[in-house]
């Protein structure tokens, strides 16, 4: 199974991530939240030619990626679950449980150390918010990130499996939780307790600071809800707390989000 998931992972990977956007990107069409501002050709173009660009530099600097680094991990024997007998079925939850931890923590870090705020603006830059938004990174912060995965990959020593399916759920969850859809509210709610909702994630992109500096998760909504960290809604609404009056597309990021305290209420 290993031996499967090593040489499959890339194609899994790139086919839930076509399945995904293209349902996102029909259900934006269908049931928009929001009325959209910038021109989406102009922005879907910039969007996605830097997610290109950002694949193709992982794949250069990290051919074997995060499921590569695993079985690299296991073969030798390191990390929690390959030092301690942990059942297999327990092992893969706790992972994939750590592994969104670790997710979380490394996006607050990025909100909270200047220097990495400078490379993190860049994804908050898109006031438009839609699905195009959720692979919207600077390739710097694509590198860090693929090193603090491997430095937890290596701390854990997760199942190859877990991992596959954490990169699977990662790259599905950013892209729903960014899109411009919309979701009824009792639906939404329920939603809350499992995954993060575009509603909830619309929060973290605000334009007002302690808004912006709240729902840090990804996949998860508990670590915002266990650390302080979560804001149910933008205090302006939904139709209007990403933008800014004559901000052009592509700037230093929404005006109010500076590195500073993650408290929310």
């Amino acid at each position: 199974m290993d031996t499967w998931l090593i040489t499959h992972a890339t194609g899994v990977r790139l086919g839930v991530f076509c399945g995904v956007f293209a349902l996102m990107a029909a259900w934006e069409v269908v049931a928009p939240r929001r009325t959209l501002r910038e021109s989406k050709p102009l922005r879907w173009t910039s969007n996605l030619a830097i997610t290109v660009l950002n694949s193709a530099l992982l794949r250069i600097l990290f051919p074997a990626a995060a499921v590569g680094a695993a079985a690299f991990v296991a073969e030798r024997g390191a990390g929690l679950f390959n030092i301690f007998a942990v059942p297999y079925p327990l092992a893969l939850v706790l992972s994939l449980l750590a592994l969104d931890l670790a997710v979380y923590l490394q996006h607050l870090m990025f909100h909270a150390v200047p220097i990495l705020w400078r490379v993190h603006r860049m994804h908050h830059a898109d006031l438009d918010f839609d699905v195009t938004t959720g692979s919207r990174f600077h390739p710097i912060e694509m590198i860090l990130s693929m090193l603090i995965k491997f430095a937890a990959i290596v701390l854990l020593g997760p199942p190859l499996l877990a991992v596959l399916v954490f990169e699977v759920a990662l790259n599905a969850t950013a892209m729903f939780n960014h899109s411009n859809i919309r979701i009824p509210q009792p639906w939404d709610r329920a939603l809350r307790w499992l995954v993060v909702t575009p509603d909830m994630h619309r929060v973290h992109h605000s334009i007002d600071a302690p808004e912006c500096n709240s729902n840090f998760g990804f996949n998860l909504p508990w670590w915002d809800w266990l650390f302080g960290t979560y804001r149910s809604q933008p205090a302006a609404g939904h139709g209007v707390c990403t933008e800014a009056a004559g901000r052009p597309l592509g700037g230093s990021g929404p005006r109010g989000c500076r590195p500073g305290s993650a408290r929310a209420t």
